[in-house]
């Protein structure tokens, strides 16, 4: 996977942000990228950002992408797009589950449709693309799978601890992602297919975190890194030898700093 050339990507939860990030540093390396997320044009979600507005920053750097709207709690919605990433553009190398939706609640008030919604998105859909897509990538002999994680799925310090936020069930979401990712990487590593897990260092200011107030103002120098970090480190782990770089939990500067890499500035 050294390079992406003639690779085909898919990125879902890419029309702002991480997701974003991570289609324009795969299409900077030549891949033809497909970026997924509900928000197709510009004004269609109370948060800025559409895919069809990425796709427009890639082709304006030259690079190649196409945009296709689904809604991922929605399992014949991620049959479609898979389906038709590979009519468009042929065979997924690269598939980057980056799509989620969290609601921060404590666990004694946490409504049913939160929960489910939030599984579904963040947890089944990364799992049943991934199945669509091995059977491909085991026939060529190579592909990189990367999921997108949070440091939400640490354990919490104590006792004693501090009163908690309402993240427990978002921490439950990507606990479960990071260990189908080991666990998927155990199995495919033979078919040289790398499977990895990524996780932002600080934050990230997307609009999420500004809407769910996760970094507090005045603070943002030191809790947060730039977009282009985590876009590095994802580049690193889907070009790596998936025979080394695979069932790795990493974390954006850690990665970065073990590859010895420099961030690509990312086009806003």
């Amino acid at each position: 996977m050294a390079g992406l050339d003639g690779k085909i990507a898919l990125v879902t939860g890419a029309s702002r942000g991480i997701g974003t990030a991570i289609a324009q540093r795969l299409a900077m390396d030549g891949a033809t990228v497909a970026v997924s997320a509900r928000t197709l044009n510009a004004g269609e979600s109370r948060f800025e950002g559409s895919i069809s507005e990425t796709v427009d920053l890639i082709r304006r750097e030259g690079g190649t992408a196409i945009a296709i709207a689904a809604d991922l709690s929605k399992p014949d919605q991620r049959t479609r797009l898979l389906e038709e990433t590979e009519r468009e553009l042929g065979p997924i190398d690269v598939l980057v589950n980056n799509a989620a939706v969290t609601w921060f609640e404590p666990v004694a008030e946490f409504k049913e449709s939160h929960y489910d919604l939030m599984f579904e998105v963040q947890v089944k859909a990364a799992f049943q693309m991934s199945q669509h897509v091995l059977e491909g990538m085991r026939a060529r002999g190579s592909g990189a799978i990367l999921n997108i994680s949070s440091r939400g799925a640490i354990h919490p310090a104590g006792p004693p601890y501090e009163g908690g936020r309402g993240g427990t069930v978002y921490g439950m979401c990507k606990a479960a992602l990071e260990r189908f990712t080991t666990g998927l990487a155990s199995e495919v590593w033979a078919d040289g297919i790398a499977v990895n897990v990524l996780s932002p260092t600080k934050g990230v200011l997307t609009p999420g975190v500004i809407h769910h107030k996760l970094v507090k103002p005045g603070t943002e120098a030191e809790r947060t890194e730039g977009v282009e970090v985590i876009a590095e480190a994802a580049h690193a782990l889907v070009t790596g030898d998936p025979k080394e770089r695979t069932g790795i939990i990493g974390y954006s500067q850690e990665i970065v700093e073990r590859f010895g890499l420099t961030p690509t500035p990312i086009p806003v």
